[in-house]
């Protein structure tokens, strides 16, 4: 037997945490996930923000109970890195798509586009591109753009929380933009283009934050193929704990005997917290056990909880 098959044949693993993958261009979300997921021999997995083939960067890879942070990573604001081609449009508004149409790039000074791009900041209403994963009339628009139909699209309210050039040079416009869920970029470069007076399409796209992720924990493909030739207990080393993914909570940490009501699904009793919302809850010797909402004044319920396989010494 190859050990190929013995492979496939090994029972998976119960994996809980979570991997920034720093995705490369050319393959789906998807794909990154199920190659890092094999590596791992992991039981359960899912990704959060798709990244299109084109694109590169960070994609959070979540595996086990890590993956119950995925909601919450959803909503997370992201940053990009973005390439622009002036003066080229494609069907699908980006590299990947056939050019339909070219125009002339007028000759706008460096003050000119930041006074362009500054128009952009705040919030607005954003027509999802046809070339998308949304879905009308139980089809997928990208399905419908494909035969060349064009159906009407609601715009969505989205937010620009800062957008920032970096490079100016002919008809390569590269910025950075800060952003809510649910902004294609793609539809912004066209937007931009438009305000600028000619058409555009975007010819890269690195994704360099995700929420309060850091990029320097970001890992290539490469570097996880290498780490889990050493071992798969090399690779989970890496692996960031899930409650990583949710600093954005105030920490709670409760007294003796709640935490065990609290992972029961019970609501608890907490002193600490006094503003409704949302919290990173913790029981004895800092263990995560989940989310949880203050839903009355001294009272937290559970949300999300947790259970975390227990580290071997």
């Amino acid at each position: 037997m190859s050990s190929a098959v013995s492979q496939r044949k090994r029972p998976k693993v119960a994996v809980d945490g979570l991997l920034l993958l720093n995705k490369p261009k050319g393959i789906t979300s998807n794909r990154a996930l199920q190659i890092v997921k094999r590596l791992l021999n992991a039981k359960k997995a899912g990704h959060t923000g798709s990244l299109d083939p084109a694109a590169t960067g960070m994609l959070p890879l979540c595996f086990g109970e890590a993956t119950k942070v995925c909601a919450y990573l959803l909503d997370a604001d992201k940053t990009y890195r973005v390439t622009a081609k002036l003066g080229s449009s494609t069907d699908t508004g980006d590299a990947d798509g056939q050019e339909v149409a070219t125009a002339d790039v007028p000759e706008l000074s460096r003050d000119e586009w930041l006074a362009i791009l500054d128009g952009f900041r705040g919030d607005s209403m954003q027509v999802p591109p046809m070339y998308s994963a949304l879905k009308k009339d139980g089809k997928r628009l990208y399905e419908l753009a494909r035969k060349g139909e064009v159906v009407e699209r609601e715009p969505r309210p989205i937010t620009i929380h800062n957008i920032e050039l970096l490079e100016l040079a002919g008809s390569r416009l590269v910025f950075r933009v800060s952003c809510s869920k649910g902004t294609y970029v793609r539809t912004l470069v066209e937007d931009i283009a438009s305000s600028a007076g000619t058409i555009a399409h975007t010819a890269s796209l690195h994704r360099e934050s995700v929420g309060d992720f850091r990029a320097e924990d970001m890992l290539d493909l490469a570097t996880v193929e290498a780490l889990a030739e050493e071992g798969e207990a090399v690779l989970k080393e890496r692996l960031l704990a899930p409650d990583v993914a949710l600093q954005g909570f105030p920490a709670v940490t409760l007294e003796e005997g709640a935490d065990e009501r609290f992972s029961g699904g019970q609501a608890v009793p907490v002193t600490a917290m006094t503003r409704a919302g949302l919290a990173r809850v913790y029981g004895a010797k800092d263990r995560f056990l989940g989310v949880g909402e203050l839903v009355a004044e001294g009272t937290l319920a559970p949300r999300r909880v947790f259970q975390m396989q227990e580290k071997t010494p």
